[in-house]
C-alpha cells in the first residue's frame, strides 16, 4: 500500500515543483511587463503637450484706431466781406455818372437836373452794392457748407473703415484663440485616453504578478504536503523507518530484514 501512496507524493512533488517554476516565470514576465509600462507611462508624461494660453497670442488693436480730430476744420472761419465787386459797381456807376454829366453841360441842362441825377446815381450805388454782397456772402456760405459736409462725410467714412479694421482683427485674434484650445483639448483627449489604455496595461501586469505570486505560493504549499505525505506514508510500517519511498516497497534493498 506505500507504494501507491509515495508515487503520488512523488507526483505531487513534481506537480508543485513544476507549478512553481511556472508560477516564478509568469512573475518575472509580468514585472517586466509592469515595469515598461511604468517607463512608458513615464516617457509618455514627460513628453506631454505643455499647458497653453490660447490668448497669449491677442495684442491690443488701439493702435488702429487714430485721431481724426487734426483733418477737422472750420470752412466758416474764412469768410470775409464781399467788397471788391461793390467797388467795382461803384466805379462803374461812377464813370456812367461823368458821362451823364459830361452830356448835360454840353446840351445846356439847369443845375438841378444835373444834382438830382446825381442823387439816382448815389442811391444806384447803394443798391447795387447790397445785391452784389448779398450774393457773394451767399455764395461764400454755400462753398463752406458744402465744405463742411465733405469733411464730415470723409471722417464718418474713414471711422467706419477704421471700426471694420478693429472688429476684423478682434474677430482673427479671438478665431485663433479658440482654434488653439480646440487642438489643445483634442490632444488632451487622445493623451489622457492613451495614458489611460497604458495605465491598465499596467494595472493587468500588476495583477499577474499578484496572480504569479499566489500560483507560487499554492505550488509551494501543494509540494510540502506531498513530501508530508510522503514521509506519512513512509513511517506508517513499523520497525526501521526507510530512508526513502524504494526502501519503504523493498526494505532488503537498503539493509532491511
Amino acid at each position: 500500500m506505500a507504494v501507491p501512496q509515495m508515487a503520488m507524493a512523488a507526483v505531487g512533488i513534481v506537480t508543485g515543483v513544476v507549478g512553481m517554476f511556472k508560477a516564478s516565470s509568469d512573475k518575472k514576465k509580468a514585472e517586466a511587463a509592469a515595469h515598461r509600462m511604468e517607463q512608458k507611462i513615464q516617457e509618455f508624461e514627460n513628453n506631454r503637450q505643455e499647458v497653453i494660453n490660447p490668448y497669449a497670442g491677442v495684442e491690443s488693436v488701439a493702435d488702429m484706431a487714430s485721431d481724426l480730430s487734426s483733418e477737422m476744420s472750420n470752412p466758416f472761419a474764412s469768410l470775409g466781406v464781399a467788397t471788391q465787386a461793390a467797388e467795382i459797381q461803384m466805379e462803374q456807376t461812377d464813370i456812367a455818372l461823368a458821362n451823364t454829366l459830361d452830356t448835360l453841360m454840353a446840351t445846356g441842362a439847369s443845375a438841378g437836373g444835373a444834382t438830382a441825377l446825381a442823387q439816382a446815381a448815389a442811391q444806384s450805388k447803394k443798391g447795387v452794392a447790397a445785391s452784389i454782397e448779398t450774393q457773394e456772402t451767399a455764395n461764400e456760405k454755400a462753398r463752406a457748407q458744402g465744405e463742411q459736409n465733405l469733411q464730415a462725410q470723409q471722417i464718418a467714412e474713414k471711422r467706419r473703415v477704421q471700426g471694420i479694421n478693429i472688429s476684423e482683427e478682434q474677430r482673427v485674434q479671438e478665431a485663433e484663440a479658440k482654434g488653439s484650445i480646440f487642438e489643445f483639448e483634442k490632444q488632451e483627449t487622445r493623451d489622457v485616453m492613451s495614458l489611460n489604455r497604458m495605465a491598465g496595461q499596467e494595472a493587468q501586469a500588476r495583477q499577474d504578478i499578484a496572480s504569479a505570486n499566489s500560483a507560487f505560493g499554492a505550488a509551494l504549499g501543494g509540494v510540502a504536503g506531498a513530501a508530508m505525505g510522503g514521509m506519512a506514508s513512509m513511517g506508517g510500517g513499523g520497525g526501521k523507518k526507510p530512508s526513502s519511498p524504494w526502501e519503504q516497497s523493498d526494505p532488503s534493498l537498503f539493509g532491511g530484514n
